[in-house]
Protein backbone atom coordinates (compact mmCIF):
# COMPACT_ATOMS: atom_id res chain seq x y z
CA UNK A 1 0.00 0.00 0.00
CA UNK A 2 2.55 2.36 0.96
CA UNK A 3 4.36 2.22 -2.49
CA UNK A 4 1.72 2.50 -4.35
CA UNK A 5 0.94 5.67 -2.00
CA UNK A 6 3.85 6.64 -3.30
CA UNK A 7 3.67 6.32 -6.75
CA UNK A 8 0.38 8.18 -6.90
CA UNK A 9 2.53 10.95 -4.79
CA UNK A 10 5.10 11.15 -7.37
CA UNK A 11 2.36 11.20 -10.74
CA UNK A 12 0.77 13.82 -9.02
CA UNK A 13 3.73 16.45 -8.68
CA UNK A 14 4.52 18.71 -11.19
CA UNK A 15 2.10 20.48 -13.50
CA UNK A 16 -0.31 19.28 -15.77
CA UNK A 17 0.67 16.13 -18.04
CA UNK A 18 0.30 14.91 -21.25
CA UNK A 19 0.23 11.60 -19.91
CA UNK A 20 1.32 10.34 -16.70
CA UNK A 21 5.01 9.37 -15.34
CA UNK A 22 5.14 5.31 -16.48
CA UNK A 23 4.82 3.21 -13.80
CA UNK A 24 8.01 1.91 -14.18
CA UNK A 25 9.67 5.64 -13.96
CA UNK A 26 7.46 6.67 -11.08
CA UNK A 27 8.55 2.93 -9.26
CA UNK A 28 12.32 3.72 -10.10
CA UNK A 29 12.34 7.23 -9.20
CA UNK A 30 10.91 6.21 -6.07
CA UNK A 31 13.53 3.88 -5.11
CA UNK A 32 16.15 6.34 -5.64
CA UNK A 33 14.43 8.70 -3.14
CA UNK A 34 14.14 11.26 -5.83
CA UNK A 35 11.39 13.83 -5.96
CA UNK A 36 9.25 14.02 -9.70
CA UNK A 37 9.56 17.58 -8.85
CA UNK A 38 13.49 17.00 -9.59
CA UNK A 39 12.65 15.68 -13.31
CA UNK A 40 11.84 17.33 -16.33
CA UNK A 41 10.64 14.57 -19.01
CA UNK A 42 8.95 15.19 -22.39
CA UNK A 43 8.50 12.12 -24.78
CA UNK A 44 6.98 13.56 -28.25
CA UNK A 45 6.16 11.44 -31.50
CA UNK A 46 7.89 13.32 -34.18
CA UNK A 47 4.96 13.05 -36.13
CA UNK A 48 3.78 16.09 -34.48
CA UNK A 49 1.32 14.32 -32.36
CA UNK A 50 0.44 14.50 -28.95
CA UNK A 51 3.43 14.17 -26.53
CA UNK A 52 3.24 10.54 -24.35
CA UNK A 53 4.54 12.35 -21.49
CA UNK A 54 5.46 16.49 -20.60
CA UNK A 55 6.43 16.54 -17.18
CA UNK A 56 7.74 19.84 -15.62
CA UNK A 57 8.57 20.68 -19.24
CA UNK A 58 9.53 24.12 -19.08
CA UNK A 59 12.17 24.11 -15.80
CA UNK A 60 15.40 25.26 -16.64
CA UNK A 61 17.45 22.52 -15.46
CA UNK A 62 21.26 21.67 -15.50
CA UNK A 63 21.66 19.39 -18.81
CA UNK A 64 25.09 18.27 -18.15
CA UNK A 65 27.00 16.76 -21.73
CA UNK A 66 23.41 16.51 -23.43
CA UNK A 67 24.32 20.12 -23.92
CA UNK A 68 26.89 19.08 -26.45
CA UNK A 69 23.65 18.02 -29.11
CA UNK A 70 22.88 22.25 -29.02
CA UNK A 71 26.43 22.30 -29.65
CA UNK A 72 26.81 20.14 -32.34
CA UNK A 73 23.73 20.11 -34.17
CA UNK A 74 24.39 23.89 -34.61
CA UNK A 75 27.49 23.35 -35.79
CA UNK A 76 26.46 20.85 -38.45
CA UNK A 77 23.85 23.36 -39.75
CA UNK A 78 25.81 26.33 -39.76
CA UNK A 79 29.79 24.91 -40.78
CA UNK A 80 28.11 21.77 -42.97
CA UNK A 81 29.08 18.26 -42.33
CA UNK A 82 32.05 18.59 -44.77
CA UNK A 83 33.76 21.51 -42.93
CA UNK A 84 37.54 20.94 -41.94
CA UNK A 85 40.31 22.78 -39.66
CA UNK A 86 43.81 23.11 -41.10
CA UNK A 87 47.13 23.28 -39.06
CA UNK A 88 50.01 24.61 -40.85
CA UNK A 89 53.66 24.57 -40.69
CA UNK A 90 55.48 27.91 -41.45
CA UNK A 91 58.99 28.87 -41.74
CA UNK A 92 60.53 32.59 -41.47
CA UNK A 93 63.46 32.05 -43.46
CA UNK A 94 64.60 29.75 -46.43
CA UNK A 95 65.54 25.81 -46.46
CA UNK A 96 69.31 25.35 -47.67
CA UNK A 97 70.64 22.15 -47.53
CA UNK A 98 68.11 20.91 -45.34
CA UNK A 99 68.67 23.33 -42.65
CA UNK A 100 65.91 26.27 -41.59
CA UNK A 101 68.03 29.84 -40.30
CA UNK A 102 65.40 30.71 -38.45
CA UNK A 103 61.82 29.86 -36.49
CA UNK A 104 59.28 26.54 -38.03
CA UNK A 105 55.72 27.73 -36.94
CA UNK A 106 52.77 25.87 -36.22
CA UNK A 107 49.73 27.34 -36.67
CA UNK A 108 46.57 26.01 -35.11
CA UNK A 109 42.70 26.56 -36.23
CA UNK A 110 41.09 25.44 -33.34
CA UNK A 111 40.57 22.18 -34.40
CA UNK A 112 39.21 19.83 -31.99
CA UNK A 113 40.94 16.55 -32.99
CA UNK A 114 44.38 17.46 -34.11
CA UNK A 115 46.07 13.91 -32.89
CA UNK A 116 49.65 12.46 -32.45
CA UNK A 117 49.52 10.77 -35.40
CA UNK A 118 48.12 14.41 -37.51
CA UNK A 119 51.26 16.03 -36.44
CA UNK A 120 53.78 13.14 -36.88
CA UNK A 121 52.11 13.33 -41.13
CA UNK A 122 52.53 17.47 -41.05
CA UNK A 123 56.29 16.91 -39.89
CA UNK A 124 57.16 14.45 -42.05
CA UNK A 125 55.81 16.81 -44.72
CA UNK A 126 58.71 18.50 -43.72
CA UNK A 127 61.06 15.99 -43.95
CA UNK A 128 60.17 15.01 -47.65
CA UNK A 129 60.48 18.75 -48.42
CA UNK A 130 63.68 18.30 -47.79
CA UNK A 131 63.82 20.11 -44.01
CA UNK A 132 66.12 18.14 -41.50
CA UNK A 133 67.42 20.70 -38.78
CA UNK A 134 65.76 24.10 -37.57
CA UNK A 135 68.32 25.97 -36.24
CA UNK A 136 65.21 28.29 -33.95
CA UNK A 137 62.39 27.55 -32.35
CA UNK A 138 59.38 26.16 -32.61
CA UNK A 139 56.69 28.31 -32.43
CA UNK A 140 53.33 27.68 -31.32
CA UNK A 141 50.38 30.31 -33.07
CA UNK A 142 47.32 29.82 -31.37
CA UNK A 143 45.87 33.27 -32.06
CA UNK A 144 42.58 32.00 -33.69
CA UNK A 145 40.93 32.03 -30.33
CA UNK A 146 40.95 34.57 -27.49
CA UNK A 147 40.01 32.42 -24.51
CA UNK A 148 41.31 32.68 -20.96
CA UNK A 149 43.71 30.17 -19.24
CA UNK A 150 41.50 28.03 -17.38
CA UNK A 151 42.55 26.65 -14.10
CA UNK A 152 42.18 22.80 -14.69
CA UNK A 153 41.55 21.84 -11.42
CA UNK A 154 38.39 24.25 -10.39
CA UNK A 155 35.77 22.16 -11.73
CA UNK A 156 36.10 19.05 -9.41
CA UNK A 157 39.74 19.38 -8.05
CA UNK A 158 41.05 16.84 -10.51
CA UNK A 159 43.43 18.83 -12.71
CA UNK A 160 45.07 15.68 -14.73
CA UNK A 161 41.64 14.19 -15.91
CA UNK A 162 41.56 15.03 -19.39
CA UNK A 163 38.13 16.00 -19.59
CA UNK A 164 39.45 18.90 -17.50
CA UNK A 165 41.46 20.36 -20.37
CA UNK A 166 40.68 23.56 -21.37
CA UNK A 167 40.30 24.77 -25.29
CA UNK A 168 43.62 25.93 -27.19
CA UNK A 169 43.75 27.01 -30.77
CA UNK A 170 46.38 24.66 -31.12
CA UNK A 171 45.75 21.52 -29.29
CA UNK A 172 47.75 18.74 -29.87
CA UNK A 173 46.87 15.48 -28.83
CA UNK A 174 44.17 16.51 -26.30
CA UNK A 175 47.17 17.74 -24.33
CA UNK A 176 46.98 14.16 -23.04
CA UNK A 177 49.22 11.22 -22.21
CA UNK A 178 48.34 8.11 -22.41
CA UNK A 179 49.73 5.41 -19.93
CA UNK A 180 49.44 1.47 -19.45
CA UNK A 181 49.71 0.47 -16.01
CA UNK A 182 50.93 -3.75 -15.58
CA UNK A 183 50.40 -5.05 -11.96
CA UNK A 184 53.94 -7.04 -11.36
CA UNK A 185 55.00 -8.31 -7.88
CA UNK A 186 55.01 -5.40 -5.53
CA UNK A 187 55.61 -2.61 -7.94
CA UNK A 188 53.03 -1.47 -10.75
CA UNK A 189 54.73 -1.30 -13.98
CA UNK A 190 53.95 2.49 -15.51
CA UNK A 191 54.19 2.89 -19.23
CA UNK A 192 54.15 5.58 -21.17
CA UNK A 193 52.42 5.27 -24.43
CA UNK A 194 52.48 8.91 -26.06
CA UNK A 195 56.04 9.78 -27.71
CA UNK A 196 57.25 12.36 -25.18
CA UNK A 197 61.01 13.44 -25.10
CA UNK A 198 61.29 15.22 -22.09
CA UNK A 199 58.55 13.85 -19.54
CA UNK A 200 60.28 11.60 -16.36
CA UNK A 201 58.37 9.28 -14.60
CA UNK A 202 59.15 8.57 -10.93
CA UNK A 203 57.03 5.48 -10.49
CA UNK A 204 56.33 4.59 -6.75
CA UNK A 205 52.71 3.18 -7.20
CA UNK A 206 52.60 -0.52 -5.60
CA UNK A 207 50.33 -3.60 -6.54
CA UNK A 208 47.72 -4.61 -4.39
CA UNK A 209 45.83 -7.93 -3.55
CA UNK A 210 42.15 -5.62 -3.57
CA UNK A 211 39.46 -6.34 -5.94
CA UNK A 212 39.29 -4.34 -9.07
CA UNK A 213 36.73 -1.89 -8.51
CA UNK A 214 35.53 0.82 -11.02
CA UNK A 215 37.00 3.94 -8.75
CA UNK A 216 40.41 2.34 -9.02
CA UNK A 217 42.28 5.70 -10.92
CA UNK A 218 41.11 7.25 -7.48
CA UNK A 219 43.36 4.94 -5.77
CA UNK A 220 46.42 6.29 -8.36
CA UNK A 221 48.13 9.53 -6.93
CA UNK A 222 49.93 11.53 -9.48
CA UNK A 223 51.81 14.69 -8.88
CA UNK A 224 53.78 16.80 -11.02
CA UNK A 225 57.11 17.71 -9.40
CA UNK A 226 58.59 21.36 -9.18
CA UNK A 227 60.77 21.19 -12.42
CA UNK A 228 57.54 20.55 -14.74
CA UNK A 229 58.89 17.82 -16.34
CA UNK A 230 58.64 14.39 -13.61
CA UNK A 231 55.36 13.05 -12.69
CA UNK A 232 55.32 10.98 -9.63
CA UNK A 233 52.86 7.87 -9.01
CA UNK A 234 52.53 7.16 -6.42
CA UNK A 235 49.80 4.83 -4.22
CA UNK A 236 48.08 1.15 -5.08
CA UNK A 237 47.27 -0.30 -7.86
CA UNK A 238 44.87 -3.70 -7.76
CA UNK A 239 46.45 -6.63 -9.22
CA UNK A 240 43.24 -7.86 -10.36
CA UNK A 241 42.43 -5.04 -12.62
CA UNK A 242 45.34 -6.54 -14.94
CA UNK A 243 46.65 -4.69 -18.00
CA UNK A 244 45.04 -0.90 -17.55
CA UNK A 245 44.79 2.10 -19.83
CA UNK A 246 45.18 5.77 -17.95
CA UNK A 247 45.06 8.86 -19.52
CA UNK A 248 46.02 11.90 -18.09
CA UNK A 249 46.62 15.95 -18.58
CA UNK A 250 49.77 16.64 -16.51
CA UNK A 251 51.56 19.00 -18.42
CA UNK A 252 50.65 22.58 -19.47
CA UNK A 253 50.05 23.19 -23.40
CA UNK A 254 53.48 24.50 -23.96
CA UNK A 255 55.12 21.63 -22.26
CA UNK A 256 52.90 18.66 -23.63
CA UNK A 257 53.82 20.16 -27.50
CA UNK A 258 57.27 20.46 -26.41
CA UNK A 259 57.85 16.72 -25.35
CA UNK A 260 55.52 15.59 -28.28
CA UNK A 261 57.36 17.34 -31.18
CA UNK A 262 60.80 16.60 -29.92
CA UNK A 263 59.71 13.07 -30.18
CA UNK A 264 58.70 12.45 -33.33
CA UNK A 265 60.96 15.20 -35.27
CA UNK A 266 63.82 13.00 -33.67
CA UNK A 267 61.97 9.97 -35.07
CA UNK A 268 61.78 11.17 -38.38
CA UNK A 269 65.40 12.27 -38.61
CA UNK A 270 64.77 15.68 -37.93
CA UNK A 271 66.54 18.39 -35.31
CA UNK A 272 66.11 21.33 -33.46
CA UNK A 273 68.25 23.50 -31.65
CA UNK A 274 66.37 25.87 -30.16
CA UNK A 275 62.77 25.97 -27.78
CA UNK A 276 59.27 24.97 -28.38
CA UNK A 277 57.30 28.15 -26.90
CA UNK A 278 54.17 30.05 -27.80
CA UNK A 279 54.35 32.71 -30.84
CA UNK A 280 52.89 34.50 -33.46
CA UNK A 281 53.16 33.49 -37.41
CA UNK A 282 55.42 36.61 -38.41
CA UNK A 283 54.63 38.83 -41.77
CA UNK A 284 56.22 37.42 -44.63
CA UNK A 285 56.43 33.79 -43.80
CA UNK A 286 56.26 30.78 -45.98
CA UNK A 287 53.69 28.19 -45.64
CA UNK A 288 55.45 24.54 -45.80
CA UNK A 289 52.83 22.29 -45.23
CA UNK A 290 48.99 22.22 -44.15
CA UNK A 291 47.26 19.16 -42.38
CA UNK A 292 43.58 19.04 -42.76
CA UNK A 293 41.46 17.57 -39.87
CA UNK A 294 38.87 14.80 -40.50
CA UNK A 295 35.34 16.68 -41.91
CA UNK A 296 32.98 18.07 -39.43
CA UNK A 297 30.46 14.74 -39.36
CA UNK A 298 33.17 12.14 -38.11
CA UNK A 299 34.38 15.03 -35.54
CA UNK A 300 30.65 15.35 -33.85
CA UNK A 301 30.25 11.61 -34.15
CA UNK A 302 33.48 11.75 -31.75
CA UNK A 303 32.20 14.63 -29.58
CA UNK A 304 28.56 12.41 -29.16
CA UNK A 305 29.48 9.20 -28.50
CA UNK A 306 32.52 9.43 -26.23
CA UNK A 307 31.02 13.06 -24.78
CA UNK A 308 34.07 14.48 -25.61
CA UNK A 309 34.35 17.49 -23.65
CA UNK A 310 37.26 19.44 -24.28
CA UNK A 311 36.24 18.61 -28.33
CA UNK A 312 32.94 20.34 -28.00
CA UNK A 313 34.70 23.22 -25.93
CA UNK A 314 36.98 23.52 -29.32
CA UNK A 315 33.71 23.10 -31.82
CA UNK A 316 31.84 25.04 -29.77
CA UNK A 317 34.24 28.17 -29.71
CA UNK A 318 34.64 27.55 -33.95
CA UNK A 319 31.21 29.09 -34.01
CA UNK A 320 32.57 31.96 -32.93
CA UNK A 321 35.16 32.47 -35.29
CA UNK A 322 33.00 33.87 -38.04
CA UNK A 323 35.47 37.29 -37.08
CA UNK A 324 38.46 36.32 -35.64
CA UNK A 325 39.82 35.81 -33.07
CA UNK A 326 37.00 33.37 -31.66
CA UNK A 327 35.80 34.23 -27.96
CA UNK A 328 32.99 32.63 -25.87
CA UNK A 329 30.82 36.06 -26.08
CA UNK A 330 31.16 35.43 -29.88
CA UNK A 331 30.14 32.32 -30.06
CA UNK A 332 26.95 32.49 -27.89
CA UNK A 333 26.24 35.52 -29.95
CA UNK A 334 26.49 33.70 -33.17
CA UNK A 335 24.23 30.73 -31.56
CA UNK A 336 21.71 32.83 -29.86
CA UNK A 337 21.41 34.18 -33.81
CA UNK A 338 20.98 30.96 -35.32
CA UNK A 339 18.38 29.63 -32.57
CA UNK A 340 16.38 32.72 -34.02
CA UNK A 341 16.80 32.02 -37.36
CA UNK A 342 15.67 28.77 -36.95
CA UNK A 343 12.46 29.98 -34.71
CA UNK A 344 13.95 28.23 -31.66
CA UNK A 345 13.01 30.47 -28.65
CA UNK A 346 14.53 28.80 -25.35
CA UNK A 347 13.96 31.88 -22.88
CA UNK A 348 15.62 29.86 -20.53
CA UNK A 349 18.93 28.78 -22.28
CA UNK A 350 22.09 29.62 -20.48
CA UNK A 351 25.10 28.35 -22.46
CA UNK A 352 28.58 28.26 -20.59
CA UNK A 353 31.05 26.51 -22.37
CA UNK A 354 28.69 24.11 -24.88
CA UNK A 355 29.96 20.82 -23.59
CA UNK A 356 27.63 20.64 -20.44
CA UNK A 357 31.17 20.63 -18.49
CA UNK A 358 29.46 23.34 -16.38
CA UNK A 359 27.55 24.24 -13.36
CA UNK A 360 26.10 27.25 -14.98
CA UNK A 361 24.20 25.88 -18.48
CA UNK A 362 20.37 25.20 -18.22
CA UNK A 363 18.27 24.41 -20.80
CA UNK A 364 14.21 22.59 -20.06
CA UNK A 365 13.29 19.31 -21.50
CA UNK A 366 10.62 21.32 -23.51
CA UNK A 367 13.42 23.20 -25.43
CA UNK A 368 15.45 19.98 -25.77
CA UNK A 369 12.19 17.96 -27.39
CA UNK A 370 12.07 20.94 -29.66
CA UNK A 371 15.28 21.00 -30.49
CA UNK A 372 15.39 17.61 -31.67
CA UNK A 373 12.12 17.77 -33.79
CA UNK A 374 14.07 20.66 -35.88
CA UNK A 375 17.05 18.72 -36.26
CA UNK A 376 14.61 15.77 -37.61
CA UNK A 377 13.39 17.93 -40.03
CA UNK A 378 16.91 19.33 -40.98
CA UNK A 379 19.10 18.30 -44.06
CA UNK A 380 21.77 17.32 -41.28
CA UNK A 381 19.91 14.86 -39.69
CA UNK A 382 21.64 11.70 -41.01
CA UNK A 383 24.67 13.27 -39.68
CA UNK A 384 23.53 14.53 -36.21
CA UNK A 385 21.43 11.36 -35.58
CA UNK A 386 24.42 9.05 -36.40
CA UNK A 387 26.78 10.61 -33.85
CA UNK A 388 24.85 9.86 -31.12
CA UNK A 389 25.59 6.49 -28.52
CA UNK A 390 23.04 4.10 -29.27
CA UNK A 391 21.50 1.86 -26.48
CA UNK A 392 23.42 -1.30 -25.74
CA UNK A 393 25.63 -1.09 -28.96
CA UNK A 394 28.15 1.60 -28.71
CA UNK A 395 29.92 5.00 -27.20
CA UNK A 396 28.48 5.82 -23.70
CA UNK A 397 25.19 3.90 -24.06
CA UNK A 398 27.28 0.58 -24.79
CA UNK A 399 26.75 -1.28 -21.36
CA UNK A 400 23.41 -0.01 -20.78
CA UNK A 401 19.66 -1.44 -21.35
CA UNK A 402 21.42 -4.61 -23.06
CA UNK A 403 18.82 -7.50 -24.20
CA UNK A 404 16.24 -4.66 -23.50
CA UNK A 405 13.51 -3.44 -25.75
CA UNK A 406 15.16 -0.65 -26.23
CA UNK A 407 18.77 -2.36 -27.31
CA UNK A 408 19.27 -0.84 -31.03
CA UNK A 409 16.63 0.66 -31.13
CA UNK A 410 17.33 4.28 -29.81
CA UNK A 411 20.43 6.87 -30.44
CA UNK A 412 20.71 8.53 -27.38
CA UNK A 413 23.50 11.60 -25.62
CA UNK A 414 23.37 10.95 -21.80
CA UNK A 415 24.93 13.32 -19.64
CA UNK A 416 25.90 13.46 -15.67
CA UNK A 417 27.30 15.64 -13.20
CA UNK A 418 27.18 15.76 -9.10
CA UNK A 419 23.97 16.08 -8.57
CA UNK A 420 23.08 15.62 -12.14
CA UNK A 421 21.40 12.42 -14.96
CA UNK A 422 20.31 13.13 -18.34
CA UNK A 423 19.51 11.58 -21.42
CA UNK A 424 18.47 13.10 -25.08
CA UNK A 425 17.82 11.61 -28.34
CA UNK A 426 15.66 9.59 -30.24
CA UNK A 427 13.70 5.76 -29.97
CA UNK A 428 12.21 3.81 -32.26
CA UNK A 429 9.07 1.84 -30.81
CA UNK A 430 7.75 -1.86 -31.80
CA UNK A 431 5.39 -0.28 -34.10
CA UNK A 432 8.12 1.43 -36.16
CA UNK A 433 7.36 4.98 -34.45
CA UNK A 434 9.92 7.33 -33.65
CA UNK A 435 10.10 9.94 -30.34
CA UNK A 436 12.43 12.71 -29.54
CA UNK A 437 13.21 11.94 -25.22
CA UNK A 438 14.29 14.11 -22.88
CA UNK A 439 14.58 12.91 -19.33
CA UNK A 440 16.43 15.33 -16.84
CA UNK A 441 17.22 14.65 -13.18
CA UNK A 442 18.79 17.63 -10.98
CA UNK A 443 18.99 16.40 -7.66
CA UNK A 444 21.32 15.37 -5.07
CA UNK A 445 20.42 11.49 -5.41
CA UNK A 446 21.00 12.00 -9.30
CA UNK A 447 23.46 9.24 -9.65
CA UNK A 448 21.09 6.41 -8.77
CA UNK A 449 18.48 7.81 -11.17
CA UNK A 450 20.30 5.93 -14.35
CA UNK A 451 17.52 3.64 -13.61
CA UNK A 452 14.68 5.48 -14.04
CA UNK A 453 16.41 6.93 -17.57
CA UNK A 454 16.26 3.11 -18.60
CA UNK A 455 13.05 2.39 -17.79
CA UNK A 456 11.71 5.31 -19.56
CA UNK A 457 13.73 4.04 -22.61
CA UNK A 458 12.66 0.91 -22.57
CA UNK A 459 8.72 1.76 -22.11
CA UNK A 460 9.08 3.96 -25.13
CA UNK A 461 10.72 0.91 -27.11
CA UNK A 462 7.32 -0.92 -26.12
CA UNK A 463 5.01 2.08 -27.45
CA UNK A 464 4.21 3.20 -24.32
CA UNK A 465 3.57 0.05 -22.26
CA UNK A 466 4.61 -0.84 -18.60
CA UNK A 467 4.49 -4.68 -19.38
Amino acid sequence: MFRFLALLLLIAAGPALAGPLPATVAGALNDARIPATAVAIVVRPLDGATPLVEHNPDAPMNPASVMKLLTTYAALDLLGPAHTWATDAWIDAPAVDGVVDGNMYLQGSGSPRFVAEDLWNLLRRLRVRGIRHIAGDVVLDRGVFDVPRIDPGAFDAKPMRPYNVGPDGLLIDFQTLRFTLQPDLGQTRVLLETPNAVLVIDNRLRSSDEPCRSDWKDRIRTQLAGDGRTLEFSGHYPAACGEKTLNLAPLSADAQADGLIRALWRELGGTLAGRVRSGSVPAGAQRVARQESPPLADVVRDINKFSNNVMARQLFLTLGNDTAPATPERARARLAGWLTARRLDFPELVVDNGSGLSRSERISAGSLSRLLADAWRNPVMPEFISSLPVVGVDGTMKKRLNGSPASGRAHIKSGSLEGVRSAAGYALDAQGRRYAVVCLINHPQAAAGGAAIDALLAWVARGGRDD
